[in-house]
């Protein structure tokens, strides 16, 4: 009877802990979601912010022209400073593997769909002469896909954009149900792509990676954009072909050719 006793007292305390580990998770997940509404509203309030450094980027002179077509990922919505957003890290790359100076035109919007894309950012990238192009836009449409209307905006931006861009394919979603909507994307992505040989970069397969650590680790407060980590992932789908096509645009220059043209420069200014 004793040992049947502690049992039971056991198998007692064990479902008391159970309750009160699962009290403590819906009332985390209740604070959780406070702090999802709440972190979309802040998140919302740096859509000007990181609109207004990029216009004054622009203003940046640089030898490479570096072009960035996208929504509210390529502003870097979700990082701690709009340079640490994908565009940003794939500047600075550029800047690292060439020994240049680099002028970002991000022209990219906050809730861009495809459609809105070809008819905002198109008009604008057409009256620029970039080096180095990269197009991320289509992860909007997923909520309310449309398999027609995303082929036909696909089409008319890949058809604006030169021969060497560069082009990402739609981010990891996890849920079942918009995976496939994504896969279709993913789909209409290389398939329009390779009507013209465009480079396509899987950003889906550099987040998939992770696995569901992923969801813990890569995402800001509202569970929707980038965090820093998670836009270093982003980048890092980039990045191998944007290497490939800078160094055969414009090999490095030698440090001691730098620093001579610098120099040289900054006697002609004196004189």
């Amino acid at each position: 009877m004793g040992s049947t006793a502690r049992t039971l007292g056991a198998i007692t305390v064990a479902g008391a802990a159970v309750g009160a580990a699962a009290a403590a998770g819906w009332a985390a997940i209740r604070r959780k979601r406070l702090s999802v509404a709440e972190a979309k509203i802040l998140l919302n309030e740096t859509l000007p912010v990181h609109s207004k450094w990029w216009r004054d980027e622009a203003t940046v002179e640089g030898e490479i022209v570096y072009v960035a077509l996208g929504d509210s990922a390529a502003q870097g919505i979700g990082a701690s400073r709009p340079k640490n957003g994908y565009v940003g890290i794939i500047a600075d790359h550029l800047r690292a593997v060439t020994g240049r100076s680099v002028r970002v035109v991000n022209l990219s919007v906050s809730g861009a769909t495809v459609a809105l894309a070809a008819a905002d950012q198109l008009p604008r990238f057409s009256t620029l002469k970039p080096d180095i192009v990269t197009v991320c836009i289509g992860a909007n449409d997923i909520p309310r896909f449309d398999e027609r209307s995303f082929r036909a905006g696909i089409r008319e931006v890949l058809a604006a954009v030169p021969d060497d861009a560069i082009i990402a394919d739609l981010p990891y979603f996890y849920l079942p149900w918009n995976e496939r909507k994504v896969a279709q994307g993913n789909r209409i992505i290389r398939e329009e792509a390779a009507e013209r040989a465009l480079t396509v970069v899987s950003l889906n397969a550099a987040m998939r990676r992770y696995g569901i650590r992923g969801a813990f680790t890569q995402f800001a407060e509202d569970l929707f954009h980038p965090n820093d980590h998670g836009y270093r992932v982003w980048a890092s789908a980039f990045l191998p072909a944007v290497t490939e096509l800078a160094r055969a645009k414009f090999p490095r220059r030698p440090a001691a050719s730098a620093a001579s043209s610098a120099n040289s420069s900054g006697e002609a200014l004196s004189a």
